[in-house]
């Protein structure tokens, strides 16, 4: 249970103010493939729905919300309730540092085809929320 024990070692690591964030914190964030995949989705799409994320990971909603609160305590997410859905986007006005950081990652992942089915699901989805309406 190494990963468990990871993840409880990161859940227990408190998080300093969003302002305060630092490099340590963030690529502790990026240690886990989930954040991470949950991260660059964002960054690409802006406001996603949990619904929307759990689809095109292919990952059960708990999982997805845990990890979605992790980044959220972080200061790097923000929230929003539409009905009995919940948004998500990378939250606005981030230090330079983490922009140029999460854009690094878009760029990497894009180069090496990380994960490519994400978009693909998403893309396939029907009746997803428009940007609009989140």
């Amino acid at each position: 249970m190494r990963v468990r024990h990871s993840v409880e070692r990161i859940r227990a690591a408190p998080y300093p103010s969003p302002m305060a964030l630092t490099p340590d914190h963030l690529f502790r964030l990026f240690g886990d493939p989930t954040r991470l995949r949950c991260l660059l989705l964002l960054r690409r799409q802006g406001w996603l729905c949990v619904c929307e994320l759990t689809a095109a990971m292919d990952i059960i909603q708990p999982k997805i919300s845990r990890h979605l609160a992790m980044l959220r305590e972080a200061g790097l997410v923000e929230y929003r309730r539409h009905g009995q859905w919940v948004h998500y986007r990378i939250k606005p006005d981030q230090p330079p540092w983490v922009e140029s950081i999460l854009d690094a990652a878009l760029q990497a992942s894009d180069a090496v085809a990380w994960h490519p089915e994400d978009q693909e699901r998403l893309a396939q989805m029907t009746n997803r929320v428009t940007k609009d309406q989140a």
